[in-house]
C-alpha cells in the first residue's frame, strides 16, 4: 500500500471519528437547531468524501472491499457542490447510522494493509 493510500484511508477514518464525536447522540431536531455542530459535521464529510476520491484513484479495488465509498464521495459531492439543497436529516442519519461501521472498515483495511 502507498504511503499516500494510506494517508488517505487515515483521513477519512479521523474525520468519520470526528463527524461521530460532534454529533454525538443528538436527535435530528437538535442537530437542525444548531448551525455550529451541522457546519462541523458537514465539514468532517466533506472530508472524509474527498479522502475516498483520492483513495479510489489510488486503489480502484477499494471500491470491492469498501462499499462504502460510493457513497461518501455522493454525499460530499452533494454537500460541496448542493449546498443550497444539503438535507440535514440524510446528514444526521448518514453519520449516525454508517460512520461507526465506514470507520471500522477502514481500521480493517489500514490493520490489513500494516497501518
Amino acid at each position: 500500500m502507498s504511503t499516500r493510500l494510506l494517508k488517505h484511508l487515515a483521513d477519512a477514518e479521523a474525520a468519520a471519528g470526528l463527524a461521530l464525536e460532534f454529533i454525538g447522540g443528538l436527535e435530528l431536531a437538535e442537530y437542525r437547531a444548531s448551525a455550529l455542530v451541522r457546519s462541523a459535521v458537514e465539514r468532517q464529510v466533506e472530508v472524509v468524501g474527498e479522502a475516498f476520491r483520492r483513495a479510489l484513484n489510488e486503489d480502484e479495488a477499494l471500491r470491492e472491499r469498501l462499499p462504502e465509498a460510493a457513497l461518501a464521495v455522493a454525499i460530499r459531492n452533494r454537500i460541496a457542490h448542493g449546498y443550497d439543497s444539503i438535507d440535514d436529516a440524510i446528514v444526521h442519519e448518514t453519520v449516525s447510522q454508517r460512520f461507526v461501521g465506514l470507520r471500522d472498515a477502514l481500521r480493517r483495511e489500514m490493520a490489513a494493509r500494516g497501518g
